[in-house]
């Protein structure tokens, strides 16, 4: 199956129309990988079961054989069953044709014991207890299994008590069987899309792990929670549990309903960062984390204590889930409608979850409706809420990155902008001196210090636009190259860094240029622009004490004495003999 998320990332990001198409057909081929599946299931649920004719409730003080002889007690025709009572019993009849059962098979939920009674025509009778510690996992996901008393071609029933049953759904599943109901190769085949299913769960987590190195952004992490805790309640829901973890039932009970709580949670969490921001109402994205709380403080405590208020806590439990499901619609519907791209990856991915949350709130609470979980939907929902929120992440992915990448350009420029000279295009002090660390590494080994002569005359003489021209064709003059950067530190002062063993050559040809080059460029002036010099030769053995500031210092006394020297003219000392000036130079000013 390809993974949707290459797609997405492959095609930049696409419209609501395409999203739509390709979670349809994300949901197709979903389909056509589940459909061995629930049709292995539906085989592997043929073996023949006996389901209970009568049932009947009673106290815990009241004995399980009495009750079994008790006719008025049993209910035939009302199959309303209730759990109100701290005793349930079921009454299963065996024909003289049926093959003898086996095993009890019953939907996995707390409970304290069960006691099962095999009565013979004759009245013989047979009995076991077992505690709920000692019962075993059926390769049925989410159902327990329990040995039979011994069967003997004459007996005529079976009573099952269930003392303190917490859910409705382990009376209303219960039957008998004389195999597992998923032996055989279909069970290795269920098994093996099961364990499918939760490999293509993987996959979004690999992909978050390299999304949130590149966005580390909440959403990413809380994405992954959700896949985490859908992986973890298909394992302890499904076939799964019974073939991998071999936990005991109770644990794999309260497991079940702890991790549906934290998969309630994390899904709450990953729409309240996934969403973007300003496209969901604020209380309703306020709301959320409080929904999540309440999702994990549910479920943490009916997984510690089931048996508190047991009669109405399931019922209750289902109940409280209610106003999170009807918020999380809401935020969607709001987020949809405000125009946000995350909320139609989680509308759609979303939709089986929320159908498995009705139909399991509309039976729960429904006294005239068997309780229905649509586990074959839900492993479905698990696997399409995933991949396409998945999607929904690779698509955020790309827009953000998009934005960031506009953002770090525009940065940049600006960045450029504000360390650019915008009247001569060269850089300016701030870049020189942020610069000034990796130059110094690079090798370059002098800086200079350059200001042309009687530059306020030109500008008192002809105007300051005829002094910019002079300046621009002064920059011409430095000629900044591999080995020589230049630099304009305001007015008429220039800055040149160098490199090699002819950096004061390279200073002084430039320098001796500007006349030249200015006259060229501007024609009309009154005299010669020249300019006077100051080089500074810095340590080989590393940045010289004081850094820039000390080096600029230095050239610029340099620059100071040629100016007092009469100007049109360059001054240079080395570090090996400081304030030993000579002159390259000299020329009448």
């Amino acid at each position: 199956m390809l993974n949707p998320i290459i797609i997405f990332v492959g095609h930049g990001t696409p419209m609501p129309w395409t999203i739509l198409r390709n979670a349809a057909l994300l949901a197709v081929l979903t389909l056509l990988v589940m459909a061995p599946f629930g049709s292995a299931s539906a085989r592997a649920s043929e073996p023949a079961r006996i389901e209970s004719s009568c049932w009947a409730a009673a106290s815990l003080a009241q004995p399980v054989a009495g009750l079994a002889a008790a006719q008025p007690r049993w209910r035939c025709d009302d199959r309303s069953h209730s759990i109100a009572a701290g005793r349930v019993l079921l009454r299963f009849d065996i024909g003289a044709g049926d093959a003898p059962p086996r095993y009890l098979f019953a939907r996995r939920a707390a409970l304290a014991a069960v006691h099962v009674l095999a009565i013979d025509a004759d009245g013989a009778v047979r009995r076991t207890s077992t505690s709920a510690r000692a019962l075993l996992n059926a390769r049925d996901g989410g159902y327990f299994k329990l040995p039979l008393p011994a069967i003997a071609p004459q007996t005529r029933q079976i009573i099952v008590a269930f003392d303190r049953p917490s859910h409705e759904m382990t009376i209303e599943r219960a039957y008998l069987a004389a195999a597992e109901p998923d032996a055989g190769p279909l069970s290795t085949r269920s098994l093996l899309l099961l364990a499918g299913l939760c490999g293509m769960l993987l996959m979004p987590l690999i992909f978050n792990a390299a999304f949130y190195r590149i966005l580390r952004e909440p959403f990413v992490l809380w994405h992954s929670a959700l896949t985490v805790s859908l992986m973890l309640t298909i394992l302890v829901s499904s076939d799964l549990s019974a073939a991998l973890l071999d936990l005991p039932v109770m644990t794999l009970s309260w497991m079940t309903t702890l991790v549906f709580g934290l998969s309630v949670a994390s899904g709450a969490m990953f729409t309240y960062s996934f969403v973007e921001p300003g496209l969901m109402h604020p209380r309703l994205r306020r709301a959320l984390p409080y929904c999540a709380a309440a999702a994990v403080a549910l479920s943490a405590f009916h997984a510690a204590f089931p048996f508190v208020a047991r009669p109405i806590q399931s019922p209750a439990y289902t109940a409280a889930f209610a106003p999170i499901l009807a918020l999380f619609i809401w935020s969607m519907i709001d987020a949809l409608r405000r125009g946000s791209r995350a909320a139609i990856y989680q509308a759609i991915g979303w939709a089986p979850m929320v159908v498995v949350g009705l139909i399991r709130l509309v039976t729960g609470l429904s006294p005239s409706l068997v309780s229905h979980d649509a586990m074959l939907l839900f492993y479905l929902g698990c696997v399409f809420e995933v991949l396409s929120t998945a999607m929904g992440v690779a698509d955020r992915f790309m827009t953000l990155k998009d934005q960031r990448d506009r953002a770090r350009t525009e940065a940049d420029l600006l960045d450029r902008l504000a360390k650019c000279d915008p009247l001569t295009g060269l850089s300016n002090r701030r870049a020189l001196e942020e610069h000034y660390p990796e130059a110094r590494a690079r090798g370059f080994g002098a800086l200079a210090v350059l200001d042309l002569d009687h530059f306020k005359a030109i500008n008192d003489a002809h105007g300051h636009g005829v002094g910019d021209a002079v300046l621009k064709a002064a920059a011409r003059a430095l000629q900044p190259d591999a080995d020589v950067q230049a630099f304009r530190l305001g007015g008429e002062e220039f800055v040149l860094l160098l490199r090699g063993d002819d950096s004061y050559e390279q200073a002084e040809r430039r320098r001796q240029a500007i006349p030249a080059i200015v006259a060229q460029a501007v024609p009309g002036l009154s005299r010669p622009v020249t300019a006077s010099m100051g080089v500074a030769g810095l340590s080989r053995h590393g940045a010289v004490e004081g850094g820039f500031s000390l080096s600029f210092e230095r050239a610029d006394k340099l620059l100071y004495d040629a100016k007092l020297a009469g100007r049109n003219r360059a001054l240079f000392e080395t570090p090996e003999a400081p304030r030993a000036a000579s002159a390259l130079h000299t020329a009448a000013a």
